[in-house]
């Protein structure tokens, strides 16, 4: 029974970096940018999160106005710097992106201290339900429920919109994008704050199951490339197949060998590469 309860919720924890990998996908996908400060945006709204709450807020609150501050101050950092560097190398692109990470994480510190902080559960959303006799956090219910609404909206936009297949066009050929008459920096614009705003869902999410600490956001990034990595490189599909089995291995992992939880992720990642070098549902080049 405690394997089923790990398994169901690794599948909750899935879905944040389901939410939290696409992101990171579509910024790559579109601009070839590689942005090594996603996962200090999903700590800052998770911090963000935690602020409201101090404020007298509720997650609710929090759930719709974090994801649009961070989607603000994504833009404006787009607009005064990263766009900048989208002709450059990606070494100068990791160093950039580096850099405004350590500034935002240092800042944390330095706003909030070191130490972890308890983010509560929302009072609508706490207690347990029960169905055929598995017991279950509401939250993590929620959480599950919430994830899922959220990809497939975005898988929705992504293959059913014509804002969608400007995206796919320009992350195939950034050429056609000025064949179809559609600024290429308001389309990679668009697309580096709408993989912000998704790290902000994510962030304020976490926020409750995990609460704050200032090293939440390098975990998160590594856990949103390993499972683009497995994924494949662009694979809508493969990010959210392979989120969710990150997501059931540290769940499981955590209760059978809680030392090697994390371990076992950059093992599942290595297999997947000797065996399979694009990823799982990544394409041939």
């Amino acid at each position: 029974m405690i394997y089923a309860f790990q398994i169901v919720n690794g599948l909750g924890l899935g879905m944040l970096y389901c939410i939290l990998a696409l992101g990171l996908s579509v910024i790559f996908g579109l601009l070839r940018f590689v942005n090594f400060a996603h996962g200090e945006m999903f700590a800052l709204s998770a911090y963000l999160a935690f602020v409201v709450e101090r404020l007298g807020g509720d997650f609710w609150i929090a759930i719709v106005l974090v994801p649009l501050m961070v989607l603000a101050f994504g833009w404006a950092l787009e607009k005064s710097l990263i766009r900048f560097t989208y002709d450059r190398s990606h070494t100068v692109q990791i160093l950039v992106t580096f850099g405004i990470a350590l500034v935002i994480r240092e800042a944390l510190i330095w706003v909030f201290g070191p130490q972890p902080h308890n983010v509560s559960t929302p009072p609508s959303l706490a207690g347990f339900i029960s169905v055929a006799g598995f017991t279950f956090p509401v939250y993590r219910a929620f959480v599950i429920g919430l994830g899922i609404m959220i990809t497939l909206t975005f898988w929705y936009v992504l293959e059913r919109t014509r804002v969608g297949a400007i995206i796919r066009a320009g992350s195939e050929r950034p050429e056609m994008l000025m064949l179809l008459g559609r600024s290429t920096s308001t389309v990679f614009s668009g697309a580096f704050c709408t993989g912000i705003a998704l790290a902000g869902f994510a962030g304020v999410m976490f926020a409750p199951l995990r609460g704050v600490d200032p090293n939440i956001g390098a975990e998160a990034l590594g856990i949103a490339f390993i499972a683009v990595t497995i994924g494949g490189l662009g694979s809508y599909s493969g990010v959210v197949v392979a989120s969710l089995i990150l997501g059931v291995i540290q769940s499981v992992m955590s209760t059978a060998w809680p030392e090697g939880a994390s371990l076992m992720l950059y093992i599942a990642m290595a297999a997947v590469i000797l065996i399979r070098p694009r990823g799982l549902f990544g394409k041939a080049v």
